[in-house]
């Protein structure tokens, strides 16, 4: 037997299938989807190779074939569904099959399994009461005496207790394993990072439009062809406990969901709800896990032991047999996009890992993205129309909280020169003096967004990345940090252009707004999240435990803070930046706009406290800011798809991006020029194809890397794959054994 075989190696022009031998002593082990270590290349280097496929037929001569050398001990295998989805995201997405591979294959390395040893007897009771009484009789018999007893008792006891508590010896458990009396076990345990939860279930009664949805999604399922569902639901509409009342009725049914989120920091108050609801049947996947529990996660989903598998992006690769359902919660997020190759979006895989199982796909959100929407219109007549469900009121009565906005403009003009204005001072005191709680939220941390030279005017920037450096306060100290590559260095105290000792930081951040609010209202309790604050395993949990608690007043972060969390006693949320996405030089800057504010007053007074949210601007009249204020998605849409249309972008057509970097700047310009060279010619007379570019990237330099990127917009993607192929064969063959980046991202 043959078996065809992917090379572990990063080399474009090695991405190809191989075939080797089977070897006779291999032939039960080696499988599709294995991981198998292989001879490679004129010096029979060992390298790790993917099998995807097994023939009895040799498509050279045998004598010129090698052999598996053996088996890749302690790796995981991928299943035929999730082999088939790698190879259409390599198609897809213009990757490398290994990249494709990797990427199903989230588990990269075997882990030490964790087992657990028990004293158990090893004959009946009877026959151990005897040996017992026999032993009363002995010297030296006391250890064996006080194991036995309670082995006679409980018919076992952890090897651990009995070494500690009991203090019985090594030496007086092997002899009494001699004699027959005992025998040790090993059990695997599985690490667990549910444990600890303790949260109990509530389970809520539908209202009448949870039950129209919920009824709706279950006739899709049972239809048993797939589907497609948007739930669009306002902020507090309930949307958790659909999904969990349809989950019951699939794990009913005998299959398993995955149910995506967005970020980790959503993981731990959706994983405590679900837990109470589904018990030990359900587990959850995050980078922030340890080798080992994801590990155990992977080996848990392929012994059918879990129904239900929670996580980021990365929970699509669960080895799941039965899938019939996945869930993707706040579908509208950025973060279900890889940055890395393949750069694929969670929300188009789950879609054909879906079409592959005949699963339904389930999309939830109050501010759905606009490809998503545009799919579910009734006027859309594509083969992935979207069916759409919606919630437009908030459960048990509770209101949508009331909005102002606050023109920032106005406030300089009446002397208010603070980062928080007049209304907002206000609510924040009130809310205060209440004792409930409030929300600030601004998108930027550290302390000043940069720092500039007052005398001539320079900015510092980071000496590998074109980009401003960011004040932080560490340890007591003021430093310097880039966002983008992590340089750090002492704050300066002259400026290296002028010589001037007027150097000051612009903007605010996360710690400022902290350190303004304590000056302002001595006594409050703050916490703080943001990357600085949660870049240990369990960061978000703690400081979301510790608010849930009501053990701070204020909780002030970045965009984390604002996906998905239910604090009964926020009834404030302020949003002190709301324009700092308008100005992104991005087609989806209104979009990441609108989104935010509504995720963000949706904070506030999700229980039987009113709710009140302040948005701090200086565009109030933007669409995306006034619609977010009123949370009115349709009049948002019209106005958004209506510039969609102009402008030619998603969902409307597509965008290819092209994106050069290396170690030269001239290089760089080179290879970008003559991409766009070859895209011209490959266009040629098409009026429907547009060029955009090419261009430095707004952010030119990154690490030392220059980058420069270019833009081709089209209705018909396989044209785009096209270019996109063709392109990145002529520039690898001219451009040979030359060090650079060449990324194409379609969408």
């Amino acid at each position: 037997m043959y078996a065809d075989i992917i090379a572990d190696i990063n080399i474009d022009s090695l991405d190809r299938t191989y075939q080797y031998i089977i070897p006779r002593e291999l032939d039960e082990r080696v499988q599709v989807g294995s991981q198998v270590m292989i001879p490679f290349g004129r010096g029979n280097r060992c390298i790790k190779g993917y099998v995807v496929g097994i023939s009895d037929r040799a498509k050279i001569s045998p004598d010129k074939m090698k052999c598996i050398a053996g088996m890749s001990e302690g790796a995981v295998s991928a299943t035929e569904n999730l082999l088939k989805l790698a190879w259409w995201m390599k198609n897809r997405y213009g990757s490398t099959m290994n990249e494709a591979i990797k990427t199903v294959l989230p588990v990269k390395k075997s882990v030490r399994e964790v087992t657990k040893k028990y004293i158990v007897l090893a004959t009946d009771k009877e026959r151990a009461k005897a040996y017992l009484n026999e032993l009363s009789n002995k010297k030296n018999a006391a250890a064996r005496i006080r194991l036995l007893t309670v082995l006679i008792d409980s018919e076992s006891i952890d090897y651990r207790m009995a070494s500690g508590s009991l203090n019985i010896s090594k030496a007086t458990i092997d002899s009494l394993m001699n004699q027959g009396i005992i025998r040790v076990i090993s059990e695997k345990i599985y690490r667990n990072p549910l444990a600890d939860s303790t949260e109990s279930d509530k389970k809520l009664s539908l209202n009448p439009s949870q039950l129209e949805a919920k009824q709706g999604i279950l006739d899709i399922y049972y239809g048993r062809k797939g589907g497609r569902v948007l739930l669009h639901g306002v902020t507090g509409s309930g949307k958790t406990e659909v999904y969990m009342s349809v989950i019951e009725e699939v794990i009913k049914d005998g299959r398993q969901v995955i149910m995506l989120i967005p970020e980790i920091a959503l993981t731990y108050q959706t994983m405590q709800r679900f837990y109470a609801r589904f018990g030990d049947r359900v587990s959850i996947l995050n980078s922030r896990m340890s080798a080992g529990e994801r590990y155990d996660q992977y080996e848990r989903a392929k012994n059918n032991e879990i129904d239900i598998i929670i996580g980021p992006r990365s929970a699509l690769f669960i080895p799941f047999e039965k899938l019939g359902m996945i869930i993707i919660d706040e579908e509208h997020e950025g973060s279900y996009k890889s940055e890395m190759p393949p750069k694929y979006h969670a929300r188009e895989v789950a879609d054909k890992l879906a079409e592959y199982n005949n699963a339904v796909l389930v999309m939830g959100s109050a501010t759905p993205s606009i490809e998503t929407y545009y799919r579910s219109e009734p006027g859309y007549e594509g083969a992935d129309r979207v069916i759409r469900f919606e919630m437009n009121e908030r459960c048990g009565g509770a209101k949508l909280p009331i909005a102002h906005i606050v023109d920032m403009r106005e406030e300089l003009r009446q002397k208010n020169y603070s980062m928080i204005s007049r209304t907002l001072r206000e609510k924040l005191s009130e809310c205060i003096s209440k004792n409930e709680q409030a929300m600030l939220f601004i998108n930027r941390r550290g302390y000043s967004g940069f720092v500039s030279c007052r005398n001539c005017g320079e900015s510092i920037t980071c000496p590998h990345c074109d980009v401003s450096l960011t004040i932080h306060h560490r340890h007591g100290k003021e430093k310097l940090l880039c966002h983008y590559c992590g340089y750090e260095t002492n704050m300066i105290k002259q400026c290296p252009e002028c010589g001037s000792s007027y150097i000051g930081g612009f903007g605010v951040g996360t710690q400022k707004v902290e350190e303004m609010i304590k000056k302002e209202w001595p006594g409050v309790r703050t916490l703080r999240m943001d990357a600085d604050t949660t870049s240990g395993k369990d960061g978000h949990a703690k400081i979301l435990e510790a608010f849930k608690n009501h053990e701070a007043d204020i909780l002030i972060g970045t965009q984390m803070i604002v996906k998905g969390h239910d604090f009964p006693l926020v009834t404030l949320v302020g949003i002190l930046a709301a324009d700092m996405t308008v100005k992104m030089s991005d087609y989806r800057a209104a979009e990441s706009t609108y989104t935010l504010l509504v995720q963000a007053a949706g904070r506030a007074g999700r229980a039987e406290h009113a709710g009140e949210v302040v948005i701090q601007t200086y565009v109030p009249e933007h669409y995306a800011i006034v619609n977010a204020a009123k949370q009115n998605y349709r009049d948002y849409y019209e106005q958004e798809i209506l510039y969609r249309n102009i402008m030619k972008y998603p969902p409307v057509a597509y965008i290819m991006t092209v994106f050069v970097s290396s170690a030269s700047e001239r290089l760089s310009e080179e290879i970008i020029g003559h991409a766009a060279l070859v895209c011209k010619r490959l266009i040629g007379e098409k009026t429907t194809v547009t060029v955009m570019g090419p261009a430095p990237h707004r952010i030119s330099k990154v690490n030392d890397m220059f980058r420069y990127q270019m833009f081709v917009k089209s209705s018909d993607i396989v044209f785009l794959n096209g270019i996109r192929d063709t392109v990145e064969k002529v520039i690898q063959e001219k451009y040979q054994g030359i060090t650079y980046s060449l990324q194409f991202d379609v969408e």
